[in-house]
């Protein structure tokens, strides 16, 4: 019997992992972590289809960390701050035996659990950034490079206006620096260009509400997006509603010697006012120009989603389906470098939180 410990199963991730998983694995045991056993113990209680197990665990507790990871075939770790995890909770998994795969996680993560021997990683995968961005804005843009040649230029618009909570405020002031991406830059001809870009304010893009304002990040994903399919230019930007989340990152990065928590409330101000603005939605929008357009070929995806934590939550419980069938080759990988695009795009498509897709 299959077992699946979902770390962090109680939050707005974690929650949809579960109640996935038990619906896709109804001869399954699910194991559900977290520091509030009550709260674990309503999101098993919420669920239908496999046995699912709330227990409390501590991830900076070795002890506990161990206890759950034991006798698990894979660990989904939902739980942060990203830069707090880091690979503490892959390394129990491994060693415990278990395959691994975050919900989120980066490259400073991957590189911090390939940095030495870590025992179990030979035959079991540890996959990261298995959410929506990154995960899905790394994945689904390669749906643009079949069929023929890459195309001579590709680019990314992920955004929308949803809210932001301490944790995840937290992470995003975190996100920046070289090992993360590179503002305003673009990838041209096989490298980063920096300050080749500038934000376009109050634009009109197909799937979006309104006017939004698009900011150029090549993030370090897109930039491996751009070398594996080997396009000419890549454009990657981050979609906000209203400049309030832009103004209040712009802030906290210029108060360079403070802690990032001291910004923490601005983000979630800043969030909270986005979604005043427009009510919730995220979308993803993926144009490709190709050098020698083709009949059939297509040039545009766009995916929309009431909720990007949730979806991210249905992307990690895919991988984690795609992990204990084998479709993941041992290793640390990152989920837009593995997955299938097309079979992940279909499963999605039937899933009651992608509100939309477009493939023309």
């Amino acid at each position: 019997m299959t077992t699946i410990g979902v770390l962090g199963g109680s939050g707005a991730v974690g929650r949809v992992v579960v109640d996935r998983l038990a619906a896709w694995e109804p001869g399954g045991r699910l194991r559900v972590g977290g520091r509030d056993p009550r709260r674990a113990a309503a999101a098993c209680a919420q669920v239908t289809g496999a046995g699912a197990e709330p227990v409390r665990v501590d991830l900076n507790d070795d002890a506990e960390l161990r206890a759950f990871c034991a006798g698990c075939d894979v660990v989904v770790n939902c739980a942060g701050p990203s830069y707090q995890v880091l690979d503490r909770v892959a390394r129990a998994a491994l060693a415990a035996g278990a395959h691994y795969v975050d919900a989120a996680g980066d490259v400073v993560a991957a590189d911090a659990l390939c940095d030495g021997h870590v025992p179990g990683l030979g035959d079991r995968a540890a996959l990261f950034s298995a959410g929506l961005m990154p995960g899905l804005s790394g994945l689904l843009p390669r749906l643009l490079a079949v069929d023929g040649p890459p195309p001579s230029r590709l680019d990314v618009y992920v955004g929308g206006a949803v809210a932001i909570g301490p944790v995840s405020a937290v992470d995003a002031l975190l996100t920046r620096g070289p090992r993360f991406g590179t503002a305003l830059a673009a990838w041209r001809h096989g490298a980063v260009v920096p300050n080749a870009l500038r934000p376009l304010r109050s634009v009109a893009l197909p799937g979006f509400r309104g006017r939004v304002h698009a900011w150029p990040f090549l993030s370090a994903e897109a930039s491996r997006l751009a070398a594996d399919l080997g396009v000419d230019e890549l454009r990657n930007y981050t979609v906000y509603v209203t400049d309030a989340i832009p103004h209040a990152l712009a802030v906290a990065w210029a108060d360079e010697d403070a802690p990032p928590e001291r910004h923490v409330p601005a983000v979630v101000a800043a969030a909270e006012a986005d979604l005043a603005a427009t009510g919730p939605y995220y979308t993803m929008l993926f144009q490709a120009v190709h050098r020698a357009p083709a009949p059939g070929r297509a040039r545009r995806l766009v995916l929309r989603t009431p909720d990007s934590y949730a979806l991210s939550g249905v992307v990690a419980a895919l991988a984690a389906r795609d992990v204990l069938a084998g479709r993941v080759p041992p290793g640390v990988h990152f989920a837009a470098d593995v997955l299938d695009p097309r079979r992940t795009l279909t499963r999605l498509t039937g899933d009651p939180l992608v509100t939309g897709v477009e493939l023309t």
